[in-house]
């Protein structure tokens, strides 16, 4: 039932897409996201230092002083650039309200644009890994909702699928938030219940709660409510007990149609994969079988099943 002909707008630090915008000239090209994530996402490239008004090439910079609120200073003629990036970024992100951002890539460990575990120098000269990127942070603020990820932790393939996966929700959310009604809304939650409880089931039931208030509450009310449970849900990271979870209520809804051989198949490939023998793609693969084989209406129409494009290959791992 998914559609992933349309492209997904996010941001991306303009140097994993190879642009030489970098302090020292060069670039730090991410082929995976311009190669293959690219066949689905369309990417609107953001460099702070360069866009702010500094050289190429330049003096490297580092973030000194305090976690919280850090000054951005070169590394050797402690030149302080902090008020300049500060007010470029607060327009920037006032400017990319218009780009219809489904999310953001940045590069890890930039004073600019590092998500997190940036290093951040003390009075000692003593540096700590606990800091943001200036522009990161300003961003984050700004867009508090939007799925955000740094292209070191795309390496990891939970994390990875987890980024993706959230990507995918929010752009069918926004398609249906730009134009709700109440059919939509309903259509929405009802098609990702069970993706939504591989990732949280104490969320999945505070929004099943709110939507059976939708009638009394004031809609623009209800959407931002439902929006901050969603993504609050979708930033949890699945885990082999909550897939079995889901997994086992798929198989709920078969237990009157398949044979006892097909029941047993099914709970020994459930169990497979619950002991990492096999990756979630096998049982998810299987029950997709039982649901073209009975017709299945309410599991056909379950994001869980195919939440993004199978050519990734982000299920194929143990």
């Amino acid at each position: 039932m998914t559609d992933f002909e349309n492209k997904i707008t996010i941001g991306v630090s303009s140097c994993l897409l190879g642009n030489e915008v970098r302090y020292d000239g060069g670039h730090k090209h991410d082929r995976y996201i311009t190669e293959t994530l690219g066949r689905y996402l369309s990417f609107v490239p953001v460099c702070p230092e360069v866009e702010c008004g500094l050289p190429i090439p330049r003096e490297a910079m580092r973030l000194v002083g305090e976690v919280d609120r850090p000054q951005l200073v070169t590394n050797k003629t402690g030149v302080d650039h902090t008020d300049r990036m500060l007010t470029w970024a607060r327009k920037k992100v006032v400017e990319l309200e218009k780009e219809n951002l489904c999310g953001f890539i940045f590069k890890n460990r930039s004073p600019s644009s590092g998500m997190e575990r940036v290093k951040v120098y003390d009075g000692n000269n003593v540096p700590r890994a606990v800091g943001v990127g200036i522009f990161a942070r300003a961003f984050k603020d700004h867009f508090p909702l939007l799925p955000t990820e740094e292209e070191g932790r795309l390496h990891d393939p939970l994390l990875r699928e987890n980024f993706i996966e959230q990507l995918f929700v929010y752009q069918r959310w926004r398609e249906v938030a730009d134009a709700p009604t109440a059919a939509k809304l309903i259509s929405f939650h009802t098609t990702h219940k069970l993706l939504l409880m591989a990732h949280s089931e104490k969320h999945t039931r505070e929004m099943g709660r709110l939507m059976a208030q939708a009638g009394s509450l004031d809609l623009d009310t209800f959407i931002e409510r439902y929006q901050e449970l969603l993504m609050a849900a979708m930033s949890l990271k699945p885990t082999t007990k909550k897939h079995v979870n889901v997994l086992q209520h798929m198989m709920g809804f078969f237990k009157k149609m398949i044979s006892a051989d097909e029941k047993q198949e099914l709970l020994s490939v459930i169990e497979q994969f619950r002991n990492n023998i096999v990756p979630l793609i096998v049982p998810v693969t299987l029950i997709n079988h039982y649901i073209r084989k009975y017709q299945e209406p309410y599991l056909m129409q379950q994001h869980y099943l195919t939440p993004h494009p199978l050519e990734l290959k982000l299920r194929n791992h143990a």
